[in-house]
């Protein structure tokens, strides 16, 4: 009574390989963003890390996760001892050196 009855159109034109392609435009300009604003600025920082944790040396003044700052004094293929007050080491995973900070920086 107060809601009109609702009957289905009539098939239109097939259509044409055009409109599924411009389907899928939006689809693939998303993955291109989320490309270069996600993923390759990732991987760029990744690649920074493992040259930074490479390049440890003996000496370096470095800065951990734990916010530990001391001396490297013995490198490890997985462990790095740091020297964070005279006479006292502790030893940590490489990766956990988050930052190597310029010489001198430690008195």
């Amino acid at each position: 009574m107060f809601i009109s009855n609702a009957y289905a159109q009539a098939a239109g034109a097939a259509s044409s390989t055009t409109s599924g392609l411009m389907g899928m435009l939006p689809l693939v300009l998303m993955f291109v963003v989320l490309y270069f604003v996600m993923i390759r600025p990732q991987m760029k920082k990744q690649k920074e890390t493992r040259a930074m944790l490479d390049a440890l040396a003996k000496g370096d003044e470095v800065v951990t996760q734990g916010g530990i700052i001391g001396k490297i004094t013995k490198l490890g293929d997985t462990f790095v001892s740091v020297e964070i007050a005279p006479n006292t080491e502790v030893q940590v995973q490489r990766v956990a050196v988050i930052q190597v900070l310029p010489k001198g920086s430690l008195k």
